[in-house]
């Protein structure tokens, strides 16, 4: 064998060990370069922050009520005897409606108005003829009556003396004992009438004849009320919305023989948690929208309840149309959308842009100019279905991840994308998707034509 040098020995020693470290610095080199290429690039879509006015609505369901609403029941049970209008009839307030049988009531009415105008006619002439021509005829007639009493006293006292001379006979006696009695009556009645117009005076009189009158005028008020209760008037303006009877049938007392609306205001009633009415108030802009109508009616906000409802702990809240769309009416089910506050000038992000989580709160991504998302913390203001306002942590135009940010981390590289290619490249997608599958159809199709072909070969066979 032949011996090697020592020093060939070092150099190839070293050879081998240059081209060890080569070899790892290649494969280091390699590893760095796939790892680069293996880091992730997400395709998103930016819109700028923009500044403009925004506002906090309050979205929900309501139903649809009339202002005013009045159910017309009669205060008597009759028979309806006849009906001035129909559904749909336009009426005013204190119009007639319906008529129902009054003619008994009728009759009471013209009696009891017959007897206060005779009260009415007496305590006139008590006022005309005055309390001295009473107390005068008062005078006289119990001077009359004393002397009356006078005479027939002393025809008595002359019989009675003749009777005990035996010069008359007994019955004599016995007529004139009976006319003086009738003449002390006649005479004490007198003067006691006399005594009374003294000591009662003018005054008393004119209240007694005053009260009569009274006491007759509020007869003939009943009377005439009962009457009226037999003509059935609107107590509002409004239209004629329901009419269950006819024409005969029997009018039962405090029950629904009619119903007017006025449709000229529509509010919708609605029910929503104690949170969001605390944001609102009245004179709040609102809009109501019902299925079948493109154009939202516009109202407002005309109550908000100050009590909870106890079944629901809700707050109810009124909105009011003014001027409602025809194909809007009473009974409907709306959809009602309530302003309650408004910034004309606020930094304004879309609201699916704005994300939350424990660690950061609300937050937004923006598009950094080095091609990576940065996690931005905000605060957000008013937030509504398609917008938010952003008060702090972001300035108006900076690019923010509208498409893509959802749980994407903070420092990650992204590609921005525009709406056209996103939606190119999902139709390039669906066409592979399609041509797959037709590919696939058609690979089943061939292998089922040739077993086919191979059974009927062997048959043949």
């Amino acid at each position: 064998m032949k011996k090697v040098p020592s020093c060939e020995r070092e150099t190839s020693h070293w050879g081998i060990s240059l081209a060890a470290v080569a070899a790892g610095l290649l494969i280091a080199a390699g590893c760095s370069q796939q790892a680069k290429e293996k880091e992730p690039v997400v395709s998103v879509q930016t819109t700028p922050a923009q500044r403009a006015a925004i506002s906090q609505s309050v979205s929900t369901e309501g139903v649809v009520f009339p202002l005013e609403q009045a159910t017309v029941a009669p205060k008597i049970t009759s028979t309806v005897k006849k009906f001035f209008v129909q559904r749909g009839s336009r009426v005013t307030k204190g119009q007639l409606l319906a008529e129902l049988e009054n003619a008994d009531l009728s009759a009471s009415a013209e009696a009891s108005k017959g007897d206060y105008e005779q009260a009415e006619a007496n305590f006139a002439l008590t006022v005309g003829a005055g309390l001295p021509q009473q107390i005068q005829k008062a005078e006289l007639d119990a001077a009359s009556a004393k002397a009356a009493f006078d005479a027939q006293q002393r025809i008595y006292d002359s019989r009675k003396e003749l009777l005990q001379e035996g010069a008359i006979p007994r019955r004599d006696f016995e007529a004139a004992e009976v006319a003086l009695a009738q003449a002390r009556s006649q005479n004490e009645q007198a003067q006691r009438q006399l005594a009374d117009l003294r000591r009662l005076g003018k005054e008393q009189l004119l209240k007694s004849a005053q009260g009569t009158k009274e006491s007759f005028e509020g007869k003939y008020r009943g009377a005439a009320a009962l009457l009226s209760y037999s003509l059935i008037k609107s107590p509002i303006d409004g239209v004629v919305t329901d009419r269950p009877l006819y024409e005969g049938d029997l009018a039962t007392a405090n029950q629904p023989i009619l119903t007017v609306m006025n449709l000229s205001s529509l509010i919708g009633k609605a029910h929503i948690p104690q949170a969001e009415a605390a944001q609102l108030k009245v004179g709040n802009p609102a809009e109501i929208t019902t299925a079948g109508v493109d154009e939202p009616v516009k109202a407002r906000v005309s109550l908000v309840s100050p009590a909870l409802d106890p079944g629901s702990t809700t707050v109810e809240v009124w909105v009011e149309a003014r001027k409602p769309d025809p194909a809007l009416r009473p009974g409907m089910t709306v959809a009602v959308s309530m302003t309650a506050k408004t910034a004309t000038d606020a930094i304004v992000v879309p609201v699916g842009a704005v994300f939350r989580s424990e660690e950061a709160g609300d937050y937004v991504l923006v598009a950094g100019s080095d091609g990576k998302a940065h996690l931005k913390k905000v605060q957000v203001g008013i937030r509504n279905k398609d917008s938010a306002q952003i008060i702090s942590g972001i300035n108006a135009g900076d690019p923010v991840i509208t498409t893509g940010g959802y749980g994407l981390p903070d420092e990650t590289q992204i590609k921005i994308q525009s709406a056209e290619e996103e939606k190119g490249a999902v139709g390039k997608d669906d066409e592979k998707d399609k041509k797959g599958a037709a590919d696939e159809k058609g690979a089943k199709k061939d292998g089922k034509a040739g077993g086919t072909a191979a059974k009927s070969g062997k048959g043949k066979e």
